[in-house]
C-alpha cells in the first residue's frame, strides 16, 4: 500500500504541473489545413463561407455533409453550385455517374483540391502537380484579358498547384501560374459544368485576409454563374455529420490530448508496477519421503531380535485369514474339509498347497512353540497360495 500511494502522489504531481504548463504557456498558431467553415485558423474556411453572400447576394448558403453520391440524389438540391474545398477528394465511379448527371441537370460544382483521386483522374485524364520558382512560389493569374490586372501571389506555398495533364478537347482553361501552366480548368457537361481549381489554400482564411488573395478567390467564383442555392459540403473534410467519435473530437484538441497520453502513460507504469509479486516467495518443499521400506525392515529386525516365531506365525496365519475373509467372503471359524474344498474351488490354488497351510495353521494354532524350519515353510506357502489364486 505504501507504494501503491507514493505512485499516486507523484502521478498527480505530474497531472498538476502539466495542467499549470498549459495554461500559462503561449498559445501557438494552428497551421494545418482543416478547410472547416468553423475553422478561424489559418487554414479554415470560416472568412470564405461567411462572405459568399458578398460574391453571390440572392443566393442561399446551405451546409451539408454527405458525400456527392448522396448529395445529388436529393431532389431538393436543384439550381445549385456545389462547392468542395478539401485537401483531397476521392470520388470514386458511382460519385462521378451521379455527379455528372447532376451537372447536365444546369447546376455547377466547384472542386479546389491538391488531390482528384485515381478515378477522376482517369476519366478526365488528369493529373495534378507542384512547382515553385528558384527564388520562391510562382504565382497565379487568369486567361481572361478583363482579369489580368495583376499577379496573385500568397505565401506558405499557397499557388504551387497546377494541372500537369488533362483533357484538353473537353477541359476550358480559366487560369494559369507563372509557368503558363494550368492551375484553374473548366468542364463543360450539358447545362452545367465542373469547375477544378489546384489550390485549395486561395481559398482558406490565410488566404482571404490578403488582398491578392481575397481577389482572387472572388475572381475565381465568379466564373460560376449565380444560382438559387450554394451547397457547402464539407464531407471531404468533416466526414458525414455523426461519424467524428468522441475520442477523436477529445484528441482534436492538444491540451485534452496531452492529458489523455500523460494519463494513460501513468496507467502503464501503474500496471508494471503492479505487476510485480507482493507477497513473500512460496518456499520449495520437498515431497514426502516413502519410508515404508525402512518401517518394514525396522519390524522385522526387532522381531528377528526377539526370535518369538510363535507370535510371528500366529500374526501370519491372522493376516491370511482376514484375506480369505475379504477376498473370497468366506468364514473361517470353521477351517474343516468343507471349507478347504471351497476355498480351493474359488481361488484356484493347488489342492495340495491348500490342504498343507490348514494342516500347518491348525498346528500352529495349538501349540505353544514353533520351529524356525516350521515357520519358514508356512511363509513359503502361504506365498504360494497368493501367487497362485486368482
Amino acid at each position: 500500500m505504501k507504494g501503491l500511494k507514493l505512485y499516486l502522489i507523484l502521478g498527480s504531481l505530474l497531472l498538476i504541473l502539466y495542467m499549470v504548463a498549459q495554461y500559462n504557456q503561449p498559445k501557438g498558431v494552428n497551421w494545418k489545413a482543416t478547410y472547416s467553415s468553423a475553422d478561424k485558423i489559418p487554414f479554415g474556411s470560416y472568412v470564405l463561407y461567411h462572405r459568399l453572400n458578398d460574391i453571390y447576394p440572392a443566393t442561399k448558403i446551405v451546409p451539408i455533409n454527405d458525400p456527392v453520391y448522396n448529395l445529388v440524389v436529393d431532389d431538393s438540391i436543384q439550381n445549385s453550385t456545389v462547392l468542395i474545398i478539401a485537401d483531397d477528394i476521392n470520388i470514386n465511379e458511382y460519385d462521378y455517374e451521379k455527379l455528372t448527371g447532376f451537372i447536365k441537370q444546369g447546376n455547377n460544382v466547384f472542386i479546389a483540391s491538391s488531390y482528384f483521386g485515381s478515378f477522376l483522374n482517369k476519366k478526365l485524364k488528369l493529373e495534378s502537380n507542384t512547382e515553385m520558382r528558384k527564388n520562391g512560389q510562382t504565382y497565379l493569374n487568369f486567361l481572361s484579358k478583363n482579369l489580368r490586372d495583376s499577379t496573385y501571389l500568397v505565401d506558405k506555398n499557397s499557388t504551387t498547384g497546377y494541372f500537369s495533364k488533362f483533357d484538353t478537347v473537353k477541359a476550358v482553361v480559366l487560369g494559369q501560374n507563372g509557368y503558363d501552366h494550368a492551375s484553374y480548368i473548366k468542364f463543360p457537361m450539358g447545362k452545367g459544368a465542373l469547375f477544378l481549381n489546384a489550390n485549395p489554400l486561395m481559398f482558406t482564411n490565410y488566404s482571404l485576409l490578403q488582398e491578392p488573395g481575397a481577389n482572387y478567390a472572388a475572381k475565381a467564383l465568379s466564373f460560376i454563374p449565380s444560382q438559387k442555392n450554394i451547397v457547402w459540403d464539407e464531407y471531404y473534410t468533416k466526414g458525414r455529420n455523426g461519424d467524428e467519435s468522441t475520442m477523436r473530437v477529445f484528441l482534436s484538441h492538444p491540451p485534452l490530448r496531452w492529458a489523455f497520453y500523460i494519463v494513460a502513460f501513468s496507467l502503464l507504469i501503474f500496471v508494471v508496477y503492479q505487476s510485480k509479486r507482493r507477497q513473500r516467495i512460496i518456499p520449495i518443499i520437498p515431497p514426502v519421503v516413502n519410508t515404508s521400506v525402512e518401517f518394514a525392515t525396522t519390524v522385522g529386525q526387532v522381531y528377528y531380535e526377539q526370535r518369538d516365531n510363535n507370535n510371528i506365525a500366529q500374526k501370519k496365519i491372522t493376516y491370511f485369514l482376514e484375506h480369505i475373509r475379504q477376498r473370497y467372503h468366506l468364514k473361517t471359524s470353521l477351517l474343516d474339509t468343507e471349507f478347504i474344498e471351497t476355498l480351493t474351488h474359488k481361488s484356484g490354488a493347488e489342492p495340495k498347497l491348500v490342504s498343507e497351510i490348514f494342516y500347518q495353521v491348525t498346528l500352529m494354532q495349538h501349540s505353544t512353540k514353533v520351529s524356525n524350519d516350521d515357520l519358514i515353510t508356512l511363509n513359503h506357502n502361504i506365498e504360494q497360495f497368493y501367487h497362485q489364486s486368482s
